[in-house]
């Protein structure tokens, strides 16, 4: 009850703290004005005095700078910095920030019948898995953010941009990742992956994402073979209308410790300027990256939704 609470709490922070993006508010265009007749015999105005160093006109100048960021544009193909649970290449504007709210419930959608499920209200009578993330641009291309989930994991993360789509068929970006369990103070995981993306016009993104994760095994090394995983992320967004997208991922692994079934989620979401909601079915409950690269279930799907708030 008490993560139902949270969950709620920050869903409602998140849609309601500040108005919707700018990014969709469209300016009426100016109305053009006749040239005023001027007398030949009137002198011209005199040409206004520059503006002394430290001047309102230097904040001017970097407002004009901001505005100018195409960073701050809304890129139809890759709306999000996720997918589900794996990054996308999409660039974090430079000194914005954005949050994002995950929620997993426990209850399996195939445990019982359509009547035990819809008691449950499909699940959402569970308990589950919540996360609260936030990313920042740290610099032009480089982001950096912190992921914590209520099973007290917590994830630090940065991405660098390699290449952009444009001047290359693909786009390409490094992400480091590294999990602690314990509010970061026992078994700890770094991951490094490669991010490869594909626009298609502006009806969605392809992505493929070789990523290798350590200590994924919960168990200590000198019980195992494999300590670390492998795995090759697989996902894809589609923009169906204006403001919907059907998304999909996978994660299978490839070499190294790989129990139970791929990770793997699909799911709708649905944008409004600087929201985005997501409704998803998930193999497993995990979010952070050594989650993913440990594995879902074999048998069992769980429902849950992301939230995600862009504070520009």
């Amino acid at each position: 009850m008490k993560n139902t609470i949270l969950a709620t709490a920050l869903t409602l922070i998140a849609l309601g703290a500040l108005p919707a993006s700018a990014q969709d508010r469209v300016e009426p265009a100016p109305t053009p004005k006749a040239p005023a007749e001027t007398d030949p015999a009137t002198p011209a105005p005199a040409p206004a005095a520059p503006a002394p160093a430290g001047a309102p006109a230097d904040d001017a100048a970097a407002v004009q700078d901001d505005e100018d960021d195409p960073d701050l544009d809304v890129n139809l193909s890759q709306p999000d910095y996720t997918i589900v649970n794996l990054p996308t290449t999409l660039r974090m504007p430079k000194g914005k920030f954005a949050m994002r709210v995950t929620h997993r419930f426990g209850r399996p959608l195939g445990d019982g019948d359509f009547g035990d499920l819809a008691s449950d209200l499909f699940g959402l009578d569970a308990g589950g898995l919540i996360g609260l993330e936030f990313r920042y641009g740290l610099l032009t291309g480089t982001q950096v953010g912190v992921l914590r989930t209520s099973d007290r994991t917590v994830q630090f993360f940065a991405q660098q941009q390699l290449v952009a789509q444009g001047g290359s068929p693909v786009g390409l970006a490094l992400n480091l990742t590294a999990d602690g369990t314990n509010n970061f103070q026992d078994s700890y995981s770094p991951g490094i992956g490669l991010i490869i993306s594909r626009e298609i016009g502006k009806r969605g993104a392809l992505y493929v994402e070789p990523t290798w994760v350590n200590n994924t095994n919960v168990l200590p090394g000198e019980l195992v073979d494999d300590n670390d995983s492998l795995l090759i992320g697989l996902g894809a967004r589609l923009r169906v209308t204006r403001r919907m997208y059907l998304v999909a991922e996978a994660a299978p692994r490839v070499n190294g410790f790989d129990p139970g079934s791929t990770a793997a989620s699909v799911g709708v979401e649905m944008r409004a300027g600087g929201h985005g909601f997501q409704l998803n079915v998930s193999r497993g409950l995990g979010t952070t990256m050594a989650q993913v690269a440990r594995g879902g279930s074999s048998d069992d799907w769980f429902i849950g939704f992301n939230i995600a708030r862009k504070f520009w």
